[in-house]
């Protein structure tokens, strides 16, 4: 399974909040299931729309662990579609079915797509195993 490293604010607004398309100045013809990684460090410059700020006081504000499960569905150049989080001049990773892990699963991030190691790849599909039995 595929990884992607997302600095906070934003991991923790497709984990636990309305965020369902993810801004990347390049773009990918990879659909299916990817790992939310939070990243080490956060985007000091995040403005979230209204509301998303009231709630991101609840998020745990996790670092250099993975977070959630979700389907990447669609990456597509920016059109009007993905307000209020899409930005201009990127593409837009449209993200559904976000599963939140119960544990965050601690692991450094990458650049780009990457592949976690065996043991952390094992502790996620252990959790997902936990839920859905």
């Amino acid at each position: 399974m595929k990884a992607l490293t997302i600095r906070q604010p934003w991991a923790d607004a497709i984990t636990h909040g309305s965020k369902r398309v993810e801004n990347r100045t390049w773009t990918t013809n990879y659909r299916g299931q990817i790992l939310i990684h939070a990243g080490a460090t956060d985007d000091r410059h995040a403005i979230l729309p209204f509301g998303e700020n009231t709630a991101r006081r609840n998020y745990p504000d996790t670092r250099s662990a993975i977070l959630a499960v979700a389907n990447l569905t669609d990456c597509h150049a920016y059109a009007d579609c993905c307000e209020p989080w899409g930005n201009w001049d990127v593409y837009h990773w449209q993200l559904s079915n976000v599963r939140p892990l119960q544990q965050p699963v601690p692991c450094k991030g990458r650049l780009g797509f990457w592949t976690p190691p065996a043991e952390v790849l094992a502790a996620v599909e252990k959790q997902l195993a936990e839920v859905s039995a």
